[in-house]
């Protein structure tokens, strides 16, 4: 349940766009046409999917006060939690390489139509911030890192692909000359945002019954009448 929990929230109450406005330089730069917002999405997916675990597992036995105790009890209080941006950077850095040498071999095409924003994904804050969120939020497994990495991903990638298919639709649209661009693309997103967000009243559960406390109502018992009132009682009617 946390699992599937995670991954509805990370799409879509706590997208990576629309709930913390991460990665939107390479968001509105490419996404004029589905097919770049596609292969670029997918990049970020795999990145994020990627990098996250394995910056789990840095944070985890490397960066974390106490994290080295597995070298030997002389190690349990360092704290390299210091070297936390430049390990995340490099685990980044590493991982869109390998990206960008994948899209250039397989696919010269999306290569050369991405340009310099394929590149750039080693300084996309988005890729950053999933390493950055799943070490403030104590992500408590490797399987869970995974989850995040994955669905921030995936959130990131239909944030693009909509704006980029809606953004394909409306050139041929009466928008007014003001708002031509980037300005009808931000309202556009903020609506979006708006759409996203209504899910989290879907998957934050609603309040739960209380108990109803079952209230037992003892009912006395009328006392008798004691010996002494017996015996006057006979009395009476003896002498009546």
């Amino acid at each position: 349940m946390e699992h599937i929990e995670l991954f509805f929230k990370s799409i879509f109450i706590d997208n990576m766009v629309f709930a913390t406005f991460l990665g939107m330089c390479s968001y509105l730069a490419v996404s004029k046409k589905v097919s770049t917002a596609v292969g670029l999405g997918a990049a970020v997916i795999f990145v994020l999917a990627i990098t996250v675990p394995l910056n789990w597992l840095l944070d985890q036995y490397l960066l974390q006060p106490g994290a080295l105790t597995w070298l030997g009890e002389e190690f349990a209080d360092y704290d390299l939690s210091f070297l936390s941006f430049i390990m995340f950077i490099a685990t980044i850095a590493t991982m869109v390489q390998l990206v960008e040498i994948v899209v250039e071999k397989f696919s010269p095409a999306l290569y050369n139509s991405l340009g310099i924003f394929l590149p750039l994904i080693a300084v996309n804050c988005a890729i950053l911030g999933g390493s950055l969120f799943m070490q403030s939020r104590e992500i408590a497994t490797l399987g869970l890192a995974l989850n995040y990495g994955v669905s921030s991903g995936i959130g990131w990638f239909l944030a693009i692909l909509a704006i980029a298919a809606i953004r394909e639709k409306i050139r041929y649209s009466n928008v007014p000359p003001a708002l031509r661009g980037l300005g009808i693309t931000f309202i556009i997103t903020g609506l979006m945002a708006i759409g996203f967000m209504s899910f989290g009243g879907m998957l934050t559960g609603g309040d739960e019954e209380a108990p109803v406390e079952e209230t037992t109502v003892k009912v006395e018992e009328p006392q008798k009448d004691s010996e002494q009132e017996k015996v006057v009682a006979n009395n009476i009617k003896v002498n009546e």
